[in-house]
């Protein structure tokens, strides 16, 4: 649905990405994984369209995005990024009901009501949404945003997709697993999924599929099992890495070996 061909991108003299190629594919989870700096946020905005490659192409279904209109691209992806701030107050309803805009003047404008309370629920904060956005926790914060992407995407012709950038950072546990089961049940429905993630044992819950990066360069993509290989996590972490069953990769930090050896 969405892919990235080659793509590139130069800041300052310095290479954030190199010859990426990566796709988006409808129906299932894409994570982008890899240490602080490899180049994560920089390939999810060129997903999105947020940003234009020095190199190659972005496209959706076969168009190139600088060819798609705004409106049009808005209606068929939407973005959660890693922080959202207002400068003037708002109640949380108001924020989803900002993902509708890009469908006023439309048929679907008539679902407007329905898909803000549908998308409030969804995202598990229909309890704060007479609430000031300012006034919430990040948590709550991050879960309203989650609530406006898929506001913005109720009523888009599929395939659509949604692209989330550390969506898991504020939450607490309950929360991290709620979101990442909502992943899955939104990708059953057919929707194309991108998230990028720290946390390599929820990777591996979530993913379809595993992109890992390190200094803009593609390393691995593929299935979590095959992408988050223990010698590739060392290599790319610089750290030994253990793969428990129903667990994932695990890092060995000082101690920790000793500590999951059996007695």
């Amino acid at each position: 649905m969405i892919a990235a061909e080659a793509v590139g991108l130069r800041r300052g003299g310095r290479a954030l990405l190199a010859d990426v190629s990566v796709a988006l594919r409808p129906g299932e989870v894409l994570v982008l994984a890899g240490p602080n700096g490899a180049g994560k946020s920089t390939l999810l905005k060129l997903l999105a369209g947020e940003v234009a490659p020095d190199a190659g192409r972005v496209t959706l279904g076969g168009t190139a995005l600088p060819h798609l209109h705004p409106r049009d691209l808005a209606r068929r992806r939407a973005v959660m990024g890693q922080h959202a701030t207002l400068s003037f107050p708002m109640p949380a309803e108001a924020v989803v009901a900002l993902g509708r805009l890009p469908w006023h003047g439309t048929a679907q404008a008539a679902r407007d009501q329905a898909a803000i309370a549908t998308a409030l629920r969804e995202a598990d904060v229909a309890h704060l949404a007479r609430r000031a956005y300012a006034t919430l926790s990040g948590g709550e914060r991050q879960r309203v945003q989650l609530a406006r992407a898929l506001a913005q995407l109720d009523g888009a012709a599929m395939p659509a997709a949604l692209l989330l950038d550390e969506p898991t950072a504020s939450l607490d546990a309950g929360h991290r697993a709620a979101l990442l089961r909502r992943l899955r049940h939104l990708a059953g429905r057919g929707l194309a999924v991108l998230v990028v993630l720290h946390d390599l044992q929820e990777a591996a819950f979530v993913a379809d599929r595993v992109a890992l990066l390190e200094h803009g360069r593609l390393i691995a993509c593929g299935p979590p099992a095959e992408a988050l290989e223990a010698g590739r996590l060392e290599q790319v972490y610089g750290l030994p890495f253990r793969h428990l069953p129903g667990i994932g990769p695990v890092p060995l930090l000082a101690g920790t070996a000793a500590a999951l050896t059996p007695g």
